[in-house]
């Protein structure tokens, strides 16, 4: 026992000694470079320079000051880099903090959605209440007060099939509504203005337009109480067709919360006000636009994937919309097989907020929409009292079809275009790829059509559908790549053109 203890102590003795020596071996050879090395070239400095002449201190000084600015310049740059890394993973790190909460958050949410479930499948069982009784307005203890209704299991398709008494709506125009789309943009502008006191530029207007023609989904998107949700709305008075405006739930997690689905209890079909909208499009042939108000409250590419898959499919004879296994007698009258086919003549404008209460709408939902931003509310219009007007989707299709004819992209535009993707895709590995470059084909005729420029367009997209993308990269480590991409799109379209792209990049200039 004492022996080992006398080990033990000889050997903790020897440990820490050794450490010491480590570092005091450290220490001596920092302290024997700084003295006898930068000693050393003092001394051999003080002893050549005895023999200098003139010409040889003025070379001296200047290499002296060469070499200070380089080590200077070198430490800077050090500097700069690890504050851009450090600023970099301090974003990575609220980002990762966020999501956590994000995730957090979602998962209280699916919880307390299960027990609400739970709690109405215990009311329906035990008291005979049905969960859905103020949805259908439909009695279950008075079948008289729900006349023809009561064995229905669609009861607002039923009410849309009376409301139109079984027949599908013409729309007759009147000459002075066969108006081009540069008038009409301007005649929308006049009216928005006089009757409904709302103020929109010309630039955004021919960009809605455009967007009609380039895709059935449209984004609205910026700060909120800029006038987002009430263009679509205004727009549907321009045409004489109310807009039908969705409020989208953030419990919002499939098409079933959309659509609507079957109530096993009830034998009735949840119907909802989006699928009562879709429904009345299939009686019109005028202008319908659906209005997802605030769609990223909930994550959009779930609830919203399937019609957005289906509006790809290039017949549109297969745009059958799922909504029950089969049709049965009494069902409504464009109910075929359980499915209805969306009509060619609706569009889906989604607006979305940029702040912490929502979700970010993925690639995917972007690649397939045209994006609107609206930042800022425009200036008052003093517009002389300007009527809608009254026009079918054939009208409006076939001014689609002559912008396109009167208007395609020039081959010079198509020549700088790829110039721009390569780069883009060599520095910054985004790409344009085939679906952006046919919706930029056909948005800007359209766009010219409605007045603007060939440029503008051209800006208008690659600010939108392009650089949105640059989001996803480590900025912070890209300065040099922007910067030169900035001077690419000045060589290509001129000084003061690509307007929107440049701010962007300004923007992303001004974070870092």
């Amino acid at each position: 026992m004492k022996e080992f203890g006398r080990y033990y102590t000889n050997l903790l003795n020897q440990f820490f000694a050794t450490l010491l020596e480590f570092f005091r071996s450290i220490f001596s050879a920092i302290g024997k470079f700084f003295a006898d090395g930068f000693g050393q070239m003092g001394k051999d400095f003080i002893s050549v320079s005895s023999s200098f002449s003139i010409m040889d201190w003025l070379m001296a000084f200047a290499v002296l000051i060469a070499n200070l600015v380089f080590f200077s310049i070198l430490v800077y740059k050090v500097i700069k880099y690890l504050k851009k890394y450090v600023r970099f993973s301090k974003i990575e790190i609220e980002k990762e903090n966020l999501i956590e909460e994000i995730s957090s958050l979602n998962q209280k949410t699916i919880e307390l959605i299960e027990e609400k479930n739970k709690i109405l499948a215990l009311k329906v069982s035990n008291l005979g209440i049905n969960p859905d009784q103020e949805e259908f307005d439909v009695d279950s203890d008075n079948p008289e007060k729900n006349g023809k209704y009561a064995n229905s299991r669609f009861v607002k398709l039923h009410q849309v099939d009376d409301a139109y008494h079984h027949e599908k709506v013409v729309s007759i125009m009147s000459e002075d509504h066969m108006i081009n789309l540069k008038t009409m943009v301007n005649k929308f502008i006049d009216f928005s203005a006089s009757k409904l006191n709302l103020y929109y530029d010309k630039k955004i207007i021919s960009a809605f337009f455009s967007g009609l023609a380039t895709s059935k989904t449209m984004i609205l998107e910026g700060i909120s109480g800029t006038g987002k949700t009430s263009l679509p709305y205004a727009m549907g008075k321009f045409f004489g067709n109310n807009a039908s405006i969705i409020p989208v739930q953030p419990s919002w997690r499939d098409r079933a919360e959309m659509i609507g689905y079957l109530n096993e209890f009830t034998k009735k079909f949840n119907e909802t006000d989006f699928l009562k909208a879709i429904y009345e499009t299939t009686y019109r042939d005028d202008i319908n636009i659906i209005v997802l108000d605030e769609m990223n409250l909930a994550r959009v590419e779930y609830y919203f994937a399937e019609l957005l898959s289906l509006l790809e499919m290039p017949d549109a004879d297969q745009w059958l919309v799922d909504v029950v296994p089969d049709t049965k007698e009494g069902d409504p009258d464009h109910l075929f097989s359980g499915k209805i086919l969306l009509p060619q003549n609706v569009w889906f404008v989604g607006t979305a907020n940029k702040d912490d209460s929502t979700f970010l709408i993925t690639d995917k939902v972007y690649d397939r929409a045209i994006p609107i931003e609206i930042n800022s509310k425009s200036n008052f219009i003093d517009a002389p009292d300007t009527e809608g007007i009254k026009m079918s989707y054939e009208y409006l299709n076939q001014l689609f079809k002559m912008a396109l004819h009167d208007n395609p992209i020039s081959k010079h535009s198509t020549d700088r275009l790829e110039k721009l993707d390569n780069f883009i895709t060599e520095k910054f590995k985004v790409t344009f790829g085939n679906r952006i470059m046919k919706q930029i084909k056909m948005f800007v005729p359209v766009y010219v059509a409605c007045g603007g420029t060939e440029v503008e367009a051209l800006d208008y997209m690659v600010a939108r559908k392009i650089l949105r993308k640059f989001e996803s990269l480590n900025l912070p480590f890209m300065q040099e790549e922007i910067e030169e991409l900035s001077k690419l799109m000045t060589k290509l379209f001129g000084k003061n053109e690509f307007v929107e792209c440049q701010s962007y990049l300004t923007s992303i200039k001004r974070q870092f």
